[in-house]
């Protein structure tokens, strides 16, 4: 994956310009990752911190590791870091120590026994009421476990929780290498983009993508609709939605975005065709509809070919590519196709492609094509939030370099 020129975006401490010899380090990372059986069941994420943890290593430091999993409500057992640090163990090629606790007496003491090159993982951070509430309390208790602070955990940057925010104003606060690529990739997309830009959206809803839309009307050269989000401009332009899945809420900002774009530069292009289903299951009945109004008993499921085509053949002419949620019921077949073939365009794309998103990088992984992309984002609501030009509370917390 390409580096973008971090002196032109990233304005903040690199964990690469740290001083960390023979210190300990408090480093959040993003572990949480899907669990089967009382084990990882993918180890993306992990994956995804290495080149932080063993830049630390290497430079003869000691790392405490924190980070949540899932959203448990206080402890909850089948949502232990066990089975993360036996994962992150055998990645390391280095056995990972596993804190009973966040917090504590006895965490304290084995990251105080830590010799330079080792790693202690804590304990779930959300087993801590005090974590999402950004306690002042917990960050302090955090900031004595070590003296040095990074944040590598771009996914839940957009999170001012004590292990994100909090703790960054009580010791001296590093960007990680995942989070400063992620920064320097999606600013350079919403910022610098090659001409010309496409961007591509689906998924749900409308209101998920408004902020993004509203970003790029009037700067991208065109802005590609699929997904049941297609669905709330139909109804807004007065067509039949038959069963559709329609986020009411989304009609109203979906005719504004439609008056909107009259008056752009920018290319709104919604679906031609659709392919239709009596209900969300592989074995319902099916048709192809050559047109968008949907008749009543049937829903919209994916996009058509035609569609698939059109967005194929604009992706293929574009200077860089943002993509951002399927085309329509890509988990469930026969509605994967223009899903699935948005993902092949963009993996042959020639411009730079950015791929945001946990449904959309799902797809990419099912289709065998996420090496073929340049950018694959590790955040989903910290992406859209940062495309949106918002400020990110783990980011802004950082010493500014």
């Amino acid at each position: 994956m390409p580096e973008v020129d971090a002196a032109r975006s990233f304005r903040k401490a690199s964990v690469r310009d740290a001083e960390v010899d023979g210190r300990r380090v408090l480093l959040r990372a993003d572990l949480n990752v899907p669990l089967e059986g009382g084990e990882v069941a993918d180890d993306t994420r992990i994956r995804a911190s290495l080149p932080t943890i063993e830049l630390l290593r290497d430079r003869g430091a000691s790392i405490v590791l924190v980070s949540h999993l899932g959203r448990p409500k206080g402890p909850d057992p089948s949502l232990s870091m066990a089975p993360v640090a036996e994962r992150l163990g055998e990645l390391l090629d280095t056995p990972v120590k596993l804190a009973p606790a966040v917090v504590g007496d006895e965490v304290e003491k084995m990251a105080s026994e830590l010799a330079p090159g080792e790693v202690l993982l804590l304990e779930n951070s959300r087993f801590e009421e005090g974590e999402k509430k950004n306690d002042p309390a917990l960050a302090e208790a955090l900031a004595g476990l070590a003296g040095v602070y990074v944040n590598d955990a771009f996914g839940t940057a957009h999170r001012a929780h004590a292990t994100t925010e909090g703790v960054a104003h009580l010791l001296p606060g590093y960007a990680g290498l995942l989070l400063e690529q992620e920064v320097e990739q999606l600013t350079a997309v919403r910022d610098d983009p090659q001409r010309p830009l496409i961007v591509v959206l689906g998924g749900a809803k409308v209101t998920d993508k408004l902020g993004v839309i509203d970003r790029f009307l009037g700067f991208a050269e065109e802005i590609l609709i699929g997904g049941a989000m297609c669905f709330s401009f139909f109804k807004a332009e007065g067509r039949d939605t038959g069963n559709s899945l329609v986020e009411d809420e989304g009609v109203d900002a979906a005719r504004r975005v439609l008056a909107e774009a009259e008056k752009s530069d920018t290319m709104l292009e919604l679906p031609e065709d659709l392919v239709l289903g009596r209900e969300l299951d592989a074995g319902t009945e099916t048709r192809e509809l050559n047109g968008v109004d949907v008749p009543e008993g049937w829903m919209g499921l994916d996009v058509g070919d035609n569609t698939s085509a059109n967005f194929a053949k604009r992706i293929a002419r574009a200077g860089t590519v943002f993509w951002n949620g399927p085309m329509g019921a890509f988990e469930v077949q026969p509605f994967d196709a223009a899903t699935r073939a948005v993902a092949e365009a963009v993996a042959a794309a020639p411009g730079h492609t950015v791929v945001g998103g946990g449904d959309s990088v799902a797809a990419l992984h099912k289709f065998g094509l996420a090496d073929s992309v340049d950018w694959i984002s590790t955040g989903g609501g910290a992406s859209l939030e940062l495309i949106e030009g918002r400020d990110l509370p783990g980011v802004e917390a950082l010493q500014d370099a």
